[in-house]
């Protein structure tokens, strides 16, 4: 299904077995964050989560996949704030605003849920399993995001064009929070990472994806 497409309303079944994942996820990745891959267990993040190990691997098939969830949410998120978009607006602005947006936390939730994201990152640099979990969630995030462009862009646009802005942006992203999350906490209100200004997310996305985005035609017209 498209993102651009109408879908029908999750049925309360659905709706119920995304929110048992979603606090798999928050606890898989408190669990990361405080104690790393190597000092978690599935049977851990089933406890911290309410759940029956069966639950967990009911499904998960490991104990890293368990946070995809909540990395794949905000990529939806941002698609969908940016198949919203204002017709004739043009691409790269667009483009600009939604990674923006979606990388300034609106409120309390949405700023913890970055600072979530930034610990898991920090987890995933000694673990390949759960780094790969990251790249495997960008991927498929870009590949639908291709889909939200072409709708934007229209049935003439370039389709190479297409692939490479929905490449650049994803990895705009991906640079930007990767980068967020290597660099040390104190640079914040109260001391801890930085969650607006020019050491932010937000910022450094925008700054990649007007780098990355630089030669692309499609980002000119």
């Amino acid at each position: 299904m498209s993102d651009t497409t109408p879908s029908r309303a999750p049925s309360l079944t659905e709706r119920r077995k995304a929110a048992t994942q979603l606090d798999i996820a928050r606890a898989a990745v408190e669990l990361f964050t405080e104690r790393g891959p190597d000092g978690t267990t599935a049977e851990d993040i089933a406890l911290r989560a309410g759940v029956a190990l069966r639950t967990f691997y009911r499904y998960f098939r490991s104990k890293q996949d368990a946070v995809a969830p909540l990395l794949a949410g905000g990529a939806d998120r941002w698609r969908a704030g940016l198949a919203a978009t204002a017709s004739g607006t043009p691409l790269a602005d667009a483009l600009e605003r939604s990674v923006a947006a979606s990388l300034t936390p609106a409120d309390p939730e949405a700023e913890e849920e970055l600072l979530r994201t930034r610990g898991l990152l920090r987890a995933a640099a000694d673990d390949p399993a759960l780094r790969a979990v990251w790249y495997r969630v960008n991927q498929e995030s870009e590949e639908r995001l291709r889909e939200v462009l072409a709708g934007l862009a229209g049935p003439g646009a370039d389709p190479l064009g297409v692939r490479l802005a929905a490449a650049a942006a994803t990895d705009a992203i991906r640079i930007a929070l990767e980068s967020w999350a290597e660099g040390e906490p104190g640079d914040g209100d109260g001391g801890g990472p930085p969650v607006r200004g020019e050491a932010a997310p937000a910022f450094l996305a925008v700054r990649c994806l007007r780098e990355l985005t630089g030669g692309i035609e499609l980002l000119r017209t």
